[in-house]
């Protein structure tokens, strides 16, 4: 597969349905990383989750009912992505987890290999670090979940939100290696509201390749090389989890040298 091919086949749209279903998966489509799922349950229903080698951070993105794992229970609550920050599970490789719904739940499951790891850990939305990013048209809020952690081993999962007509990974950055910085391999999934709405997310390298995609409510986008840039429209706030995985979990980003003027441009 050329690496043209690769951006171009990025974009993953699958409909919400009932039950745990896989959004994109390590070995396909040019993920060497990373599989995402989604967790879908109506009131009342239950769902088991187990991977064998494999970390995992559970993100909820709304609904109430109880997390079990390791023996422990945690009951969890979440409005919705835009009024309230996160809550979310880490669970070690082939740690067993049972999700019981009280109220409807959707939450986003990532997971990465990793070495066998701590216990599982609740992170609630006062552990959550809120980081104002940019200014002016690309200001944002990034929500660090599990990145500077020590319990996680390869992950690294954040939230990142964009107001209306505002860019985010901005100036573009990327993470592939070619400029010595660690080689991380990235997925996004986008909420919008309304949900009606849509984003862009560009993807393009040095070389000249180069792809956008309008992202809708509940697309994923693997990142698996170049710059990354996010713009939502007027009118539409944007919202993706970001999850990172590579050979060293650390954040260290090369941003465009093309485009680093914009930190010393005049207000």
């Amino acid at each position: 597969m050329s690496g043209a091919s690769m951006l171009n086949e990025t974009l993953y749209r699958h409909p919400r349905q009932d039950g745990l279903h896989v959004l994109q998966r390590r070995g396909s489509g040019g993920a060497r990383e990373i599989t995402t799922s989604r967790l879908v349950l109506a009131a009342g229903a239950e769902s088991r989750y187990d991977s064998a080698g494999e970390e995992t951070v559970v993100v909820l993105q709304q609904g109430t009912g109880t997390f079990e794992a390791g023996g422990q229970t945690w009951r969890v609550s979440r409005s919705d992505v835009f009024t309230e920050r996160a809550t979310a599970l880490y669970l070690p490789p082939g740690m067993p987890l049972i999700v019981h719904a009280e109220s409807p739940i959707e939450a986003i499951l990532a997971s990465t290999p990793a070495e066998k790891g701590l216990p599982p850990a609740l992170l609630t939305p006062n552990d959550v670090r809120v980081n104002a990013r940019g200014r002016d048209i690309y200001a944002r809020e990034v929500h660090d979940i599990f990145v500077n952690d020590t319990r996680a081993q390869r992950i690294m999962v954040g939230e990142t939100f964009n107001p209306p007509g505002h860019w985010s990974s901005y100036p573009p950055h990327k993470h592939d290696g070619k400029d010595g910085e660690p080689v991380l391999e990235e997925v996004y999934y986008f909420r919008i509201a309304p949900p009606q709405g849509f984003g862009q997310q560009m993807l393009y390298t040095a070389g000249g390749e180069c792809v956008a995609h309008v992202v809708k409510d509940g697309d994923a986008v693997l990142l698996p090389y170049g710059y990354h840039p996010v713009v939502s429209p007027p009118g539409y706030r944007l919202y993706y989890l970001w999850v990172m995985a590579g050979a060293q979990r650390k954040l260290a980003l090369h941003e465009d040298p093309d485009h680093t003027w914009v930190h010393d441009a005049p207000a």
